[in-house]
């Protein structure tokens, strides 16, 4: 199997300021990302895998740099997909296309991994390559178990006062249709999908379920600082999360950089 995996991050940042690069207990969060993809591939040797950064983040792109790995190829991003409206696809399809060319080679699925999303493990790239080479869906993505559900408890404001979003006269949650949130940690796409430039929701998708308080969306600096805690706790307690913590903590010793600000 030919496995692109698609790292993309843009510069700067509107809520956390440049979050692509920010410190995680005091580590680079990129190295998280990069280090969940370096033991997937240890434990699956037999997989032809590429590594694409594509950013322009001058930061970003120094991050990778230092770890001068053969595998990671940095692509600066193109000025018309860099404005905050460029659909994150049009990203992945430029990496898709400049790595076929440059590796001579045509892939059979596209990871894309969020730099934001430091608390994933080995397993969950399995579950989600399983999925897609299973299903052969256009798409498979991660989500998490919803903690409201639009047809039991959740409500909007009507005409008259509030209401259930979806109207429905069930008396539990466990009579309601399961729902999921989508955590945007976690995306395997066909490169002929990625060619036709539609939405994740476009086409046939699947899922698989990650740890339920594995992803926060990092908007502030107060969630950032509240996963901090979640991750403490995660990377002292579940292995499968600490083998990705201490990987990183090599990666950086390894390289000699110094510790960042968190």
């Amino acid at each position: 199997m030919k496995i692109l995996f698609t790292i993309c991050g843009r510069a700067g940042s509107k809520g956390i300021k440049n979050k692509n690069i920010s410190g995680f207990l005091g580590i680079p969060l990129p190295y998280y990302t990069y280090g969940a993809i370096e033991l997937f591939l240890d434990k699956h040797r037999d997989i032809d895998a590429d590594i694409a950064v594509n950013t322009d983040s001058r930061g970003l792109l120094k991050l990778f740099d230092e770890l001068k790995n053969k595998k990671i190829c940095l692509l600066e991003r193109r000025k018309e997909i860099s404005t905050d409206s460029a659909p994150k696809i049009a990203v992945i399809l430029d990496c898709v296309e400049r790595m076929e060319v440059m590796r001579k080679k045509q892939y059979d699925v596209v990871i894309d991994l969020d730099l934001t999303s430091p608390l994933r493990t080995v397993r969950d790239i399995e579950h989600l390559v399983q999925k897609q080479s299973e299903t052969q869906c256009d798409v498979a993505f991660s989500v998490t178990a919803a903690r409201r559900n639009p047809w039991f408890n959740m409500v909007k404001k009507g005409d008259k006062g509030y209401g259930r979003v979806i109207s429905s006269h069930f008396n539990a949650r466990q009579e309601a249709p399961e729902v999921f949130d989508m955590n945007a940690s976690l995306y395997a796409y066909k490169p002929e999908y990625l060619r036709l430039q539609k939405g994740v929701l476009d086409g046939y998708s699947e899922v698989i379920t990650m740890y339920d308080t594995g992803i926060l969306d990092l908007d502030h600096a107060e969630d950032l600082e509240l996963m901090e805690v979640i991750a403490e706790h995660l990377y002292k307690t579940k292995p499968e999360f600490g083998a990705i913590r201490k990987y990183a903590e090599a990666v950086v010793k390894g390289i000699g950089l110094p510790e960042v600000d968190t």
